[in-house]
């Protein structure tokens, strides 16, 4: 069989040509895919920046530790607490001490994200001096790299400033540098320090109270220490995901092509049946062909994967996706895993259609062969069958008792691929009368030609399913990862938009300091309500610690510029003993008590004054500034009085505003400002998911177009017997493939809302804001493409029938 398996692979090569091509896509995809996250996990040990000449840093607690029944539970502190002042005195007596403090500076005509530090830290950088001096008095100022000159005068946020000096740019951040005096009023609180001592000293000295770092250490002081692996993170989930799609477009596409390829040559399988060859000789010839694809395209997937890894490295690294040091390395697992996954892949896509090529006896397969029926089969009806009540059950279950999983990536990223199998399978039963409702305007059309393209659509069900089949696919991941998203993203600006009642929004980079807001509070014909950011520690069921989001805020004053959607209780029975939580808590009962840990680690006891719904996500907790230590103000919402100009109020906000650096915005302009974004990682990996299935569904419109047009010759030349011209012959092969393209994407179409459904019913449940959204545009633009192909497809092989003498 394995030597009739090699010549039918020559005789039959443009049958072929479609799994071969797919299979080695979907190998290349997956050896780019396992590159790029292996070396994703190979982060460089990233040096020591800011501080890369210091002797010692000595930095305050940031991280909340809590003994639990099955080890200690870490989180990140939202406010990390400040060396203690005790130990700091005690650090003067071993050598100069000198405090470190960052903070935004915003400068016309500067760079984007300018930061603050005092003189004495620059040292340590190290920076020196270019050109002029240091700074002496609180309006002068050293800056970093060629933006500003000596003698230049700026105007920041924190006030006009001269510059009296440069030093050269080390290329890892945009710096102002104050007197430290002035640095220290314009940062109070400080987190850091260094020390010039003995470290042994200084980590007797400092005992359990703040953090001794030494050595490659000392980078965890510098700013975003954690960006590494941040964006690891992202790169997995980037690649993990285009991976995933990857995998099963490519299982999805592999399957259907050979299935129609074993459809398409019943005649010669019954044949074979009738010179005597048994049901498993069947089976293993068709086995043996697709062993024989599967290596060849494995290795050629191999080959592509080695040329475009690390082409897909520099683009991720242009993009900004990626940091600067991403590169693809020389590791070889991946290229085994895609081989013998692509190998996997085809003996799986091809299992099922050999089992039905060897199991029918030689007559039924002989009157098979002009006859296109039993195209659902028993196993196939139940597959189809299985797959759509358990997507049905999973997503019941997850309506019933957790909601808010549906609005999570991984599974609004993963659930579309349940169904779309589903109704792929359960496809001969839906292709033929949607055929005959798409067409059944234009058969009514004086002329044959509509009568003609819905009956042949519609009696070769196979054809139509295996045409239809990537159209699905496309379509229906083009409206559930767009339409998530999206869906998504309206819910959040809603819930804005319904919350916000303010009339004016004050925000500063950096925060607002209290003289500030003592000033806001001071503009006649308004009510002020300052927020800072916080957070709040719970440990939930014993073992579980989990981070809430919180603002502090003033009860009184929230109220009356914002409307906090609640449950129960009411906001303003909070007070600084108790806090206002979600329904996601372990405990949201109104008068109940939970045991918390403030941003900065402190634990308190506090009561449950009101409880809101979970919504989108984005309901945090609610605590008063006692309870908030270390915040800072970042908004404040102002409500017009009744009767108060709003000219007058705009103009005294603006006005109090000023010299802190901050912005006055309209209640719409602050909501169009802050409306919520898919970021660049997101909708650069739904790009390279959705543009992987816009490539395998060309590939298998145009592989099974071009199989199913050529073996329409005799049907073609008794079109032309009857008196059919070259040209309508032509329209009619294409009209049939944009009926069937059509009704590809209306079983898209109606996977994505089904998707998109259970999305609107978990916001509905959430109490948050429910409107679905269908990607109309980008549905339509991936129904087109394919509606392209199919046409090309389908036109190019008929004319050169045409051509032939039948």
């Amino acid at each position: 069989m394995l030597s009739i398996a090699l010549r039918t692979l020559r005789a039959r090569w443009t049958t072929f040509a479609g799994s071969f091509v797919a299979l080695a896509l979907g190998t290349g995809l997956l050896a780019v895919m396992g590159l790029a996250l292996a070396s994703a996990q190979n982060a460089p040990q990233r040096a020591p920046e800011r501080f890369a000449a210091a002797p010692v840093v000595v930095r305050g607690q940031d991280t909340l530790r809590v003994p639990t029944a099955i080890g200690v539970k870490t989180e990140k502190l939202a406010h990390p607490r400040p060396v203690p002042e005790r130990t700091v005195a005690a650090l003067r007596a071993l050598g100069p001490v000198a405090e470190d403090r960052s903070f935004p500076v915003r400068a016309e005509g500067g760079p984007g994200g300018l930061v603050g530090h005092p003189w004495s830290t620059a040292a340590f950088a190290p920076y020196e001096l270019s050109a002029g001096r240091a700074p002496r008095t609180a309006g002068e100022v050293v800056t970093t790299g060629g933006w500003a000159a000596v003698g230049q005068r700026l105007r920041t946020g924190h006030g006009t400033v001269r510059v009296v000096g440069t030093v050269d740019d080390r290329g890892f951040e945009d710096a102002v540098f104050y007197t430290d005096a002035r640095a220290a009023h314009l940062a109070p609180v400080s987190t850091q320090l260094v020390v010039d001592a003995d470290p042994a000293e200084v980590r007797r000295t400092v005992g359990e109270h703040a953090q001794v770092l030494t050595g490659t250490a000392r980078r965890l002081a510098d700013a975003g220490p954690d960006r590494d692996r941040e964006a690891v993170t992202a790169l997995t989930a980037l690649f993990g995901t285009a991976g995933g799609v990857a995998g099963f477009v490519s299982v999805f596409v592999v399957a259907s092509t050979f299935a129609f390829t074993v459809a398409q040559r019943r005649r010669e399988f019954g044949l074979l049946r009738t010179a005597g060859a048994t049901p498993g000789q069947i089976r293993r010839l068709v086995c043996g062909e697709a062993l024989l694809v599967g290596v060849l395209a494995s290795a050629a997937g191999c080959a592509l994967g080695a040329y475009a890894a690390p082409r897909l490295a520099a683009w991720v690294v242009s993009e900004g996706l990626a940091p600067a040091w991403f590169a693809i390395g020389g590791q070889v697992w991946p290229y085994h895993l895609a081989f013998w996954t692509g190998l996997l892949v085809a003996l799986c896509g091809v299992a099922a259609a050999s089992w039905r090529a060897g199991r029918t006896a030689p007559a039924q397969a002989l009157r098979e062969a002009s006859v296109d029926t039993g195209t659902l089969t028993r196993g196939r009806l139940l597959c189809g069958t299985a797959l759509l009540v358990t997507a049905a059950a999973t997503l019941a279950v997850a309506l019933l008792t957790d909601p808010s999983d549906l609005l999570h990536r991984k599974t609004y990223v993963s659930r579309p691929m349940l169904l779309i199998t589903a109704v792929a399978l359960l496809s001969p039963l839906l292709v033929r009368p949607l055929t005959r409702l798409l067409a059944w305007l234009p058969s009514r059309l004086p002329g044959a030609g509509g009568m003609l393209v819905r009956e042949n659509a519609a009696a070769s069900v196979r054809r139509t399913a295996a045409v239809a089949a990537p159209v699905l696919v496309t379509v229906a991941l083009a409206g559930s990862l767009l339409g998530a998203t999206a869906t998504l993203d309206e819910a959040r600006a809603a819930e804005a938009r319904q919350r916000t009642a303010a009339g004016f929004v004050v925000t500063a980079d950096g925060g607002l300091d209290r003289a500030a807001v003592r000033r806001l509070r001071a503009v006649p014909g308004t009510v002020v309500s300052p927020t800072a950011p916080s957070a709040v520690y719970v440990l939930e069921e014993g073992v579980a610690l989990i981070r809430s989001e919180a603002r502090a805020v003033d009860p009184r004053a929230l109220a009356a510029t914002t409307r906090v959607p609640l449950t129960a209780g009411r906001l303003t029975g909070l007070d600084d003993g108790s806090i206002v939580v979600n329904e996601e808590w372990e405990r949201h009962t109104v008068g109940q008590r939970v045991t918390v840990r403030l941003g900065d680690g402190t634990r308190r006891s506090l009561r449950i004054a009101a409880v809101m719904p979970v919504g989108t996500g984005d309901n945090g907790a609610y605590v008063t500034f006692a309870n908030a230590p270390g915040a800072t103000v970042d908004r404040v919402e102002v409500t017009v009085a009744e009767g108060a100009d709003r000219r007058a109020v705009a103009a005294g906000l603006r006005e109090a505003v000023e010299s802190s650096g901050g912005r006055v915005l309209t209640r719409e302009a602050w909501l169009s400002a802050t409306a919520p974004r898919a970021d660049g990682t997101t909708r650069a990996g739904f790009l390279v998911v959705l543009g992987i299935a816009l490539l395998y569904a060309g590939i298998a419109l145009a592989g099974t177009l071009v199989m199913a047009t050529s073996g329409r010759r005799r049907e073609l030349a008794a079109l032309r017997l009857a008196g059919a011209t070259r040209g309508q012959v032509l329209r009619l092969v294409a009209a049939e493939a944009l009926t069937v393209v059509a009704v590809g994407a209306l079983l898209g179409v109606a996977v994505a809302a089904v998707n998109l459904l259970g999305m609107r019913g978990a916001l509905f449940l959430l109490s948050a804001p429910a409107r679905l959204v269908l990607p109309w545009p980008a549905m339509g633009a991936a129904a087109g493409a394919c509606a392209v192909v199919a046409v090309v497809a389908a036109a190019v092989p008929a004319g050169a029938a045409l051509r032939r003498r039948t």
